[in-house]
């Protein structure tokens, strides 16, 4: 059952929408349960063009919540920040603006990944809907295995752009600090700062340095992206069975997002934090990790930096969502455009 709040939120805002035009005789005995737009009904060429655009919007919408997170998670105990706001408050004093932004050139590139996750995402739900029509079964298996395949790209780009947002923070919580020509005087080259963390990461670990932590991730996002799934269609039903029934099916969306992104970012949050230390601080087991971190801090500590992703997921959520359903929308065929309720 939605909390009370939730509902009389929902049900307010679908009555205001519904109040500014009068409703057909179509729409109001359309079926309530949400639509969901396949691959197969998708202009790929619309989508992928609409897709980069949004991907980006959101990257750089969610970073500093990113970073924050990081940060909090590699810190010991509460050494540096007390808190998600403590944190965001004394980067933005100490570092300004760029401070929040640390290593987002190279985080770029996860627009790749990003492509690869939705295309692996639709790909798998048509293949997996040859064998069965559940909704759950097909949100599940694919948004584990696009969760596979865009780890797998990003990854390599985590791993630097981690160790550039830890630089300034103290030598005990990165293994690679910038050089001082580097950190303070004028870049010399594009990525300059990118480069020289590269080029330590090679010469201490080799290739396999930028893949440190990556068993750790698949255990954290492919959970996340599986459970995440279900989880938002399964809020999008339920509240489309309570709002009213000219209630516009992107609002019920926007809504379900938040609830499925708290869900997934509680159950799999503790190996978020044995991943982020993996590959800040160069380890390379995670059971020994996640033992050490109960150790030294006791189950609390796998709650760290939980209200920050909770807080980043919450708006990337409705961003991810309201930008990611409206590009179907838009890439829709033309012949399918007037066959779905918005």
């Amino acid at each position: 059952m939605l909390p009370l709040s939730i509902r009389l939120l929902f049900l307010l805002f679908c009555r205001n929408q519904s109040d500014e035009g009068t409703p057909t005789a179509g729409r109001m005995q359309q079926k309530r349960n949400i639509q969901i737009i396949e691959w197969e009904d998708l202009d790929k060429r619309k989508f992928y063009s609409f897709g980069v655009f949004m991907t980006m919007t959101i990257r750089a919408t969610i970073y500093p919540a990113t970073l924050i997170r990081t940060r909090l998670q590699v810190q010991r105990g509460k050494s540096l920040y007390s808190g998600t706001f403590d944190a965001f408050f004394k980067i933005l004093r100490n570092e300004g603006i760029r401070g929040l932004y640390r290593g987002f050139m190279v985080n770029t590139f996860t627009l790749i990944s990003g492509q690869a996750y939705i295309t692996t995402y639709e790909l798998v739900r048509k293949y997996v809907s040859q064998y069965s029509e559940d909704n759950t079964v097909k949100s599940l298996v694919a948004g584990g295995s696009a969760s596979l395949v865009a780890q797998s790209i990003t990854v390599p780009i985590d791993v630097v752009s981690q160790h550039l947002m830890m630089q300034g923070q103290g030598e005990h919580l990165t293994r690679f600090r910038l050089s001082s020509n580097t950190e303070t005087g004028k870049p010399k080259k594009v990525f300059g700062q990118t480069r020289n963390i590269m080029a330590q990461i090679f010469a201490a670990d080799g290739l396999r340095g930028f893949y440190r932590g990556y068993v750790a991730s698949l255990l954290t996002y492919i959970p996340n992206s599986a459970v995440w799934w279900p989880f938002y269609h399964f809020y999008a039903e339920q509240l489309s069975k309570l709002a009213p029934t000219d209630c516009p099916h992107l609002v019920l969306q926007a809504m379900a997002g938040p609830l499925a992104a708290a869900t997934a970012s509680t159950v799999t949050n503790p190996m978020d934090v044995v991943r982020a230390r993996v590959q800040v601080e160069g380890r390379s087991s995670v059971i020994t990790t996640f033992r050490q971190l109960i150790k030294e801090e006791g189950f609390w500590g796998l709650t760290k930096g939980l209200s920050a992703r909770i807080i980043s997921s919450t708006p990337t959520a409705i961003v991810m969502v309201v930008g990611y359903e409206t590009l179907k929308k838009l890439s829709l065929r033309p012949e399918l455009v007037d066959s779905r309720h918005w």
